[in-house]
């Protein structure tokens, strides 16, 4: 077996042992052996794979790691080696939609995390971070109390403060990261929680909210619901919304993520909608596949597959829908970037590009390197912030040399890691989300209310 060992540039050890003199799975949904088996070991997945891009390492390429689920599902033990290899896979899919042969990596590796998740003991340092994340991540009105201290921390000069001093890179690599990763905030109202359509309704939905986009992305969610309603839609704002459990899913926590998704389903269900619009890539990505999540639920088995057939991605929604609102011209050069589990996980591509060329005088331009992931991934970049750096500077430097005015991508957790990485490299750009420069165009905004730089 190829090992390899987390250096500096890598972040630390953070696993102690398996569960001792066991095979490394259980029998309760252990990685599919048919999707093992349908690895060819073809090698297509190399190329777009963040990590084997960062390492070279065969073993941090997927199929590396599904070589080593297969020892797993043979009776070899869960080492602390396989564990660091999982660890390190970003769950961007990226090699999903390489694949020639249609492996489903994202289900091996869903499941694998859950088995490790359940059956090996990490470090207590590493579980208080863990812990830490899960207590407030998920919890949207936690994250919404943050805003206050925050906004105070940026608008009383002490932030750039501490930057001058390097303070945070001496308490330690995740503090810096995730005051880097803390966007500029701003007084923005809370969305309505109702909006009836503009001229003949189309549709009904409802939005989901989010627990980051909801608690620092609070204009995304309103631009969401004002392109909606100018489409034709009724638009309603559940009361009460909670996590998708999208990162509990993705982080092998299966049991929270379940608790979390039976809530969602029974919040919209009361709602009646036709549709469930999501404006963040990797909550959409995991909505879709509740029926996956819980079908060994006897009572939420079946709601879960009806909710998931209901769930769009803002963009798809528009699409589905044709526009009936009118654009007006916004004279700009933006650069869009794919999120990844906008792209790899859901396969919207198409439609975020057809939204932005309808707007007039836009000018979209693609990035070099599209696959590679920009390292945030979900709370990749907290739990590896060196080589998630690294990552956000290579995918910084492809979207400088766009030459664009306006970076435009769907997830929060992209424009957040990305903007990092900009004033790392001392580099302008401005960000936006979809929703954004959609309602910008609608509203007949100047152009520069979209250029505050990152």
């Amino acid at each position: 077996m190829v090992d390899s060992t987390w250096g500096t540039q890598d972040g630390p050890r953070d696993v102690l042992g398996p569960v001792a003199g066991e095979p490394a799975f259980d029998d309760h949904r252990p990685p599919r052996s048919d999707i093992v088996d349908d690895c060819v070991h073809c090698g297509f997945c190399l190329t777009t794979c963040p990590t084997y891009a960062l390492w070279g390492e065969e073993m941090d390429s997927p199929r590396g790691r599904i070589y080593l689920m297969k020892e797993g599902l043979d009776g070899e033990p869960m080492t602390a080696s396989m564990v660091r290899h999982y660890d390190r896979c970003l769950g961007c899919m990226a090699c999903v939609t390489a694949c020639p042969s249609g492996v489903r990596y994202d289900r091996l590796i869903e499941d694998t995390r859950a088995q490790v998740e359940r059956r090996f003991d990490r470090t207590p340092a590493q579980r208080a971070l863990r812990a830490a994340i899960f207590s407030l991540f998920p919890y949207p009105r936690r994250l919404r109390l943050l805003r206050g201290p925050l906004r105070a921390y940026q608008a009383s000069g002490l932030q750039r403060l501490v930057a001058r001093t390097g303070l945070m890179e001496r308490l330690g690599p995740t503090l810096a990261t995730l005051e880097s990763l803390a966007p500029r905030l701003g007084r923005v109202p809370a969305p309505p929680r109702l909006i009836p359509a503009r001229g003949t309704r189309r549709a009904v939905v409802g939005v989901l909210t989010g627990c980051v986009q909801g608690a620092f992305f609070p204009d995304v969610n309103s631009a969401t619901i004002r392109i909606l309603a100018a489409e034709g839609c009724d638009v309603v704002v559940p009361r009460g919304q909670g996590c998708c459990g999208a990162l509990s899913v993705h982080n092998g926590r299966e049991r929270e993520a379940q608790r979390f998704a039976r809530r969602l389903i029974d919040t919209f269900a009361r709602a009646g909608v036709d549709h469930v619009v999501v404006n963040a890539a990797g909550c959409g990505s995991s909505m879709k596949e509740y029926a996956d999540l819980l079908r060994d639920d006897p009572r939420y088995a079946e709601p879960a597959a009806a909710f998931a057939a209901k769930v769009r991605d803002l963009s798809e929604i528009l699409v589905e829908l044709g526009p009936v609102a009118p654009r007006h011209p916004l004279p700009l050069t933006v650069a869009y970037h794919d999120a990844c589990h906008l792209a790899h996980a859901q396969g919207v591509r198409a439609q975020p590009r057809a939204l932005l060329w309808g707007i007039p005088g836009l000018t979209v331009k693609e990035i070099a390197d599209p696959e590679i992931c920009c390292g945030s991934a979900g709370i990749w970049n907290v739990l590896n912030p060196e080589p998630a750096a690294e990552l956000g500077d290579r995918k910084a430097r492809n979207v400088l040399a766009t030459g664009a005015e306006l970076l435009v991508t769907a997830n929060p957790g992209c424009l957040m890691q990305v903007a990092a990485s900009v004033r790392r490299l001392g580099g302008e750009i401005a960000l936006a989300h979809t929703a954004k420069v959609l309602d910008a165009s609608i509203r007949g905004l100047d152009p520069g209310a979209l250029l505050r730089r990152s």
